[in-house]
């Protein structure tokens, strides 16, 4: 058999009669090589080391939207009801008309008065603040919302006041 050199899909043969005949043979190396799907699956790799951490932080940032939201409304709450009864003062939170709806994650606190169990609570109750504790007056207020967002050992905490200084006192995204 002779084969042409830098043609490795043409074959050739002699025949017994001394004639010389083509052959052809089927492609051998139809597909991908073992390194060339290694670098593809380093490749991916590396993608994927680089992107879950950012995908992870962000999904924690959204998950914070509760608690903005959340101690809006009641910042919402708690000036209608000081427009009507000149106080930010309550026998008990109901008197604000405002609960949260769902099942927050965020275990909410207005004056000192817990309005709701969020699901974090057994690890972040609404009862003790690194930073100042939601109090009341009749004049002014803070409330606040805390909560375990990540399930890390740190709990994300909020504080708003009647001024609607929204403050991240402590930022369970950055532990």
């Amino acid at each position: 058999m002779l084969t042409h050199k830098g043609d490795q899909n043409r074959v050739f043969s002699v025949t017994s009669n001394g004639e010389v005949k083509e052959k052809r043979r089927l492609r051998a190396s139809a597909g991908f090589t073992l390194i060339e799907l290694v670098i593809v699956v380093a490749i991916i790799g590396v993608l994927a080391a680089l992107a879950i951490p950012n995908f992870l932080s962000y999904q924690a940032k959204a998950r914070q939207s509760e608690a903005k939201v959340g101690l809006g409304g009641i910042f919402t709450a708690a000036t209608a009801y000081y427009a009507e009864n000149a106080t930010y003062s309550v026998a008990s939170f109901s008197q604000l008309d405002y609960a949260p709806v769902g099942f927050p994650i965020y275990t909410f606190n207005y004056g000192g008065t817990t309005i709701n169990s969020g699901s974090s609570a057994s690890t972040c109750p609404g009862t003790t603040w690194v930073g100042p504790s939601p109090a009341i007056s009749s004049a002014s207020f803070t409330s606040g919302a805390r909560g375990n967002i990540d399930s890390d050992p740190t709990c994300d905490e909020w504080t708003i006041d009647d001024l609607r200084n929204l403050t991240n006192t402590v930022n369970d995204v950055l532990n």
